[in-house]
């Protein structure tokens, strides 16, 4: 070796390490230049890393040879002499072994690894793994740690070199577990371990066995890491478990109690530090998610939930982006009552909030809210039928002499708005004079106005009577509000706007001078959080007062929603792409002209890089900024640079959160791309090729909430594609008509995409999107879509109703083993979504979904069980009646098994699924070729219930009896004869007018004019009540409640019976529907 190029070198790198740019640009010019791509560069580094007295000269030296080893495939090392070759392999252990500086053995383990990675598939370095676990196993702990560390470094690099050695590694790692001096031991086999898990096959039970046999050690290792306060090793012990917990094969399956356990009780310690039990919860939320059956199968949410409560009193930081532990116990709470059935998950938890409700102590009040309002999203079905017994908890936490309860109860009612909106709308009268009482408090006035915003959002009928006094009162705080207040009362006013439509005009104009200063702010933070409600506002007033009264302001607050885009922030180009969607709604058309500005402005938003507008490469420093070892799995390596620092892992996780502004913004983009098409119609076809392919791109995105929102303008948009090509009336069947060539390109084009993206979804959201946005394309374009692509759309269906999609699996069940009934109510609305994609091929194939049908039956029917959840019941009917309703009479041959089902369903409890059940049983009836008439007595026995519904019952029963009245009149129209008239009409006419499902109108209406033509002695006795009836269901100012046919056989009934009694005609009003001679 020459010793003047080892020197020049060496001369090189220490100028490398000066903090003169000037000096380290010239440095690393000649470096690549003249040593670089000379394979003599890698002796000379080994060199420099045994002998230089620099230690960041010898680090640096690492981090370069190993890149020059690895350069093109190993291409280097190979021209390197074979003598040298194997000096150097040899050599290399014994450096790492001397070597004093941490930093230094690490990096130069590496270069171990890039070499063993070559060589090692070839057969080029057998002594190696021996070498390794003699110093593995060396008396002396500095050698144990060297030689455990380049072993986990190697392993890194070529495990699947090394499946045949797996069993020693485990017996060598179940030693080195318990090393007895070294810590650094212990957590690098652990996370050895890691590494190796990855590579275990489901198949290779015996490696599958002796893993499990040493999680015990592991979890004893992370134990004494978390008690010696190691935050840096910690990190990395979590990032295994965690890696454990979302592999494919059940290593963790046996353990997670024991797990579960670990994880609350250090999470639950307040001697350890914040951020150590902080890791130890999100690792308990993560155990939740991806190892559901199991908590389930043990019935540990109790358990859980014990640990937690106590966490939830602690104190929360005033900043909203601060973690903490409360923070974390809470959204464990949360993925509990999403993940697990809530008959686990409710029970014990309203036990617990009674209890800490019940305290003296205000913040175990608080904690008991927070978490009665983070438990709302998954358990609002379970909730309902309680609701009587959370009230006097919400009411009376309202009025706590605690401002931290009452805070934590706006956010508690804010989340029950959201998801129960009846039951808020129905305690109307308590919850908005307590809220407005708060919003006068400044201690509460943020939380009061977040929650008043929720409430009014819902309010509709009833915000009438509220309505001057919430204006006059949030008028008054935008003039004198700190600005994050004003924020929500912004907000608050929006959703005012929303609830009351047309009785917002008077308020209007007013409003928007007082708000219009706000769209000029420029100011970070605060001031753009303002500006951007403030356009989210404005747009739903438009919505509220339409687009005459709008039309003034329309111009510039177009200009306002550009110059949002400018300011290069992602919050506000999301405000402005909303702005565009309703503004696209509102004027239709009409928006055509601002299509050539908007239009590539929502293009340039998804060709956005995620990590900000222009691609460019990570540096050290980045990656130490992303460093927290909080990631789930997929830390990724980051390129070291001539800096010399050690090469760090990025946590994903917080990457994903700094780009989560962005990935808003493209998932509004996307969302606000199908609105401009639908709405602006062909002026916006010279961008559908352009949008589409966009959106195609996106169905991978890492974020669900893209996939989603691609995924449903993509639909969206070729709807209306098709909508636009003038398509002829499709009729069922499986012989088509040919579709427009250019909407089957663009079927062709996308679709594809679509169900590729389904095959590897694993979010159950995404794939709900898809199955209720096929369904409305299938409704929309008829059998000629499924021409192609049926076989693939059933199996989809087939595959969610028997709960083996992806998004579905759970590794630790078996692919035999049934699914458990009882499932989230998040599992429910998938279910929910399938059976409507089920329909949808139903009503576009009529008869030939026969054969289909028989396959779909017994799955469907599977999910109507009385241990089954409401959601599910209601569902599994409700598409059994949609599927009769496409197939009518080829529905005939599962008559029988179809009634006996409809029959349970009808004596339901609740009446959602009633109503379902009834609606399925009138459709039956009248399309069936079976004669039913022999059933109806005990039909109509079943129906009668239905009947007795008190005027102020809720919506659901209200739905039920209308249902019902539309089954009888389906029987009547059937067969009259078969249906006791005097017994039936009195009670069916006492239901009139129909009040909620107005579609139900339209059988009744036809069996009436069915009766008048066929026994009109026996409608004489109801008369006058039905011309009031008549004339409720025709009035021009009102919803059209019967379309044209019913409404032509109405009119001229009422000139029939004009003829007879002119007078009553004239009393009930219907004169102005006599039809003139």
């Amino acid at each position: 070796m020459d010793p003047n190029f080892v020197q020049n070198l060496h001369n090189l790198l220490l100028q490398s390490t000066s903090n003169d740019t000037i000096q380290l640009k010239a440095a690393t010019a000649q470096l690549n230049k003249e040593f670089y791509k000379n394979p003599a560069c890698i002796p000379a580094l080994a060199n420099i890393i045994a002998n230089s007295q620099e230690i960041p000269v010898r680090q640096l030296a690492a981090i370069e040879m190993r890149k020059r080893v690895s350069t093109n495939s190993g291409n280097l090392w190979l021209q390197v002499p074979q003598a040298d070759r194997e000096q150097l392999k040899t050599q290399l252990p014994e450096i790492v072994l001397r070597e004093s500086n941490a930093l230094v053995r690490h990096s130069t383990a590496r270069v171990i690894a890039a070499i063993a990675g070559i060589e090692i598939p070839v057969g080029g370095w057998p002594r190696l793994l021996p070498y390794l676990h003699e110093t593995a196993t060396s008396p002396q702990a500095a050698h144990r740690e060297v030689g455990v560390y380049i072993l986990y470094t190697v392993l890194e690099t070529i495990v699947e070199g090394f499946q045949e050695h797996l069993q020693s590694f485990f017996k060598l790692f179940e030693g080195l577990l318990q090393d007895p001096e070294s810590a650094e031991v212990r957590v690098t086999t652990v996370r050895s371990l890691g590494t190796i898990a990855q590579y275990i096959d489901s198949d290779d039970k015996a490696d599958i066995k002796s893993f499990q046999h040493l999680l015990p050690l592991m979890i004893q290792v992370l134990a004494q890491t978390l008690e010696a306060g190691d935050e840096a090793n910690a990190r990395h012990l979590f990032d295994v478990f965690e890696t454990l917990l979302i592999l494919e094969i059940p290593l963790l399956s046996q353990h997670i109690p024991q797990l579960v356990q670990f994880f609350i009780q250090a999470g639950s310690n307040r001697n350890v530090d914040p951020e150590l039990r902080i890791l130890a919860l999100n690792a308990l939320n993560w155990t939740v998610q991806y190892k559901k059956s199991k908590i389930q199968s043990n019935n540990l949410a109790a358990a859980i939930l014990d640990g937690l409560m106590p966490i939830t009193t602690e104190e929360e930081p005033e900043d909203i982006d601060d973690d903490a532990p409360a923070r974390s116990a809470l959204r464990i709470i949360d993925t509990l009552a999403t993940s697990l059935p809530p008959t686990q998950v409710f029970p014990a938890l309203r036990n617990q909030i009674q209890q800490y409700f019940s305290s003296p102590d205000g913040a175990h009040r608080r904690g008991a809210m927070l978490a009665l309002g983070v438990s709302v999203e998954g358990c609002s079905e379970y909730m309902t039928p309680l609701m009587g017994q959370v009230w006097p908890v919400i009411e009376a936490g309202l009025q706590d002499a605690d401002a931290g309860v009452r805070r934590a109860t706006c956010v508690a009612v804010s989340c029950l708005c959201e998801w129960l909106e009846d039951e808020c709308v129905s305690r109307h009268a308590v919850l908005v004079p307590a809220i407005m009482a708060l919003v006068a408090d400044p201690a509460t006035q943020r939380s009061a106005c977040t929650a008043l915003d929720a409430l009014l959002e819902v309010l509709h009928d009833v915000i009438d009577q509220y309505l001057p006094l919430i204006m006059e009162r949030l008028s008054g705080l935008l003039e004198t509000a700190p600005l994050n207040v004003k924020a929500v009362v912004t907000g608050a006013i929006g959703s005012a706007a929303h609830a009351s439509k047309s009785q917002f005009e008077p308020y209007f104009q007013q409003t928007m001078g007082r708000m219009q200063h706000f769209l000029i702010l420029t100011g970070e933070g605060e001031e753009t959080e303002l500006r951007g409600i403030t356009m989210d506002t404005v747009g739903t007033f438009a919505e509220a007062v339409g687009k005459e009264l709008f039309r003034p302001y329309y111009e510039p607050l177009m200009k306002q929603a550009f110059q949002g885009i400018e300011l290069g922030s992602a919050r506000l180009r999301e405000c402005s792409f909303l702005f565009f969607g309703v503004m696209a709604s509102v004027f239709g058309e009409e928006f055509a002209p601002s299509l050539p500005a908007v239009v590539p402005s929502l293009i340039a938003s998804l060709k956005q890089e995620e990590n900000g507008q222009e691609s460019q490469p990570l540096t050290i420093a980045d990656a130490q900024a992303f460093a927290s070892g909080s990631s789930p799995a997929n830390a990724i390596s980051v390129e070291d640079e001539a800096s010399g620092a050690e090469e760090v892992d990025i946590d994903l996780e917080k990457m994903l959160d700094v780009n989560s502004a962005v990935a808003v913004e493209k998932e509004i983009a996307a969302d606000t791309l199908g609105t401009l098409f639908a709405s602006t119609r062909e002026h916006f076809l010279p961008f559908v090729e352009q949008t589409a392919l966009e959106l195609i791109s996106l169905l991978p995105h890492y974020y669900e909430g893209i996939r989603k929102s691609a995924t449903d303008s993509l639909l969206k948009i070729i709807r209306t594609f098709y909508e636009l090509s003038g398509a002829p009336e499709w009729q069922p069947g499986a012989s088509v008509q040919p579709l427009n060539q250019n909407v089957k390109e663009l079927i062709d084009h996308a679709l594809p995409q679509l169900l590729d993206m389904y095959e590897s979804e694993d979010n159950k959201g995404v794939v709900s999107t898809l199955c209720v946005g096929l369904a409305e394309t299938i409704n929309k374009i008829g059998p000629a879509i499924l021409e192609k692509y049926y076989d693939t759309l059933c199996s989809i269906a087939v595959q969610i109703l028997e709960q083996k999609a992806i998004c579905q699996q759970d590794p630790d069940q078996d692919a035999d083993e049934e699914a458990p009934e009882d499932q989230a109510e998040y599992d429910s609305v998938l279910i929910s979504s399938a059976g409507d994609l089920v329909a949808s091929m139903a009503n576009a194939l009529g008869a030939d979904f026969s054969q289909a049908f028989g396959t779909f039956f017994p799955l469907i029917a599977k999910y109507y069980k009385k241990n089954r959840s409401l959601s599910d019941r209601s569902s599994a009917i409700g598409c059994l009646a949609e599927i009769i309703s496409g197939m009518k009479g080829a529905i005939t041959p599962s008559t029988e098994p179809l009634l006996e089902l409809l029959w349970r369903a009808v004596g339901d409890p609740d009446a959602e699924v009633q109503s379902n059940a009834a609606f399925a049983t009138g459709l039956l009836v009248e399309n069936s070729e079976q004669d039913l008439s022999p059933q109806y007595i005990a039909l109509l026995g079943a129906l009668q219930p239905l009947f007795d519904v008190p005027a102020d019952a809720p919506a659901p029963r209200l739905n039920a009896r209308d249902n019902a009245a539309g089954a009888v009149a389906r029987l009547i129209l059937r067969n009259a004869a078969g249906v006791p008239l005097t017994q039936v009409l009195p009670v069916l006419f006492a239901a009139l007018p129909l009040q909620n499902d107005l579609l139900e109108n339209r059988p009744v209406f036809r069996a009436v004019i069915f009766l008048s033509q066929t026994q009109p002695d026996a409608l004489s006795p109801y008369l006058d009540g039905l011309l009031r009836v008549f004339a409720h269901v025709l009035d021009p100012n009102g919803p059209d409640q019967v379309g044209d046919d019913v409404r032509a056989g109405l009119i001229g009934l009422i000139g029939a019976l004009n003829t007879q009694s002119p007078d009553k005609i004239q009393a009930a009003g219907l004169t102005p529907f006599v039809p003139r001679a």
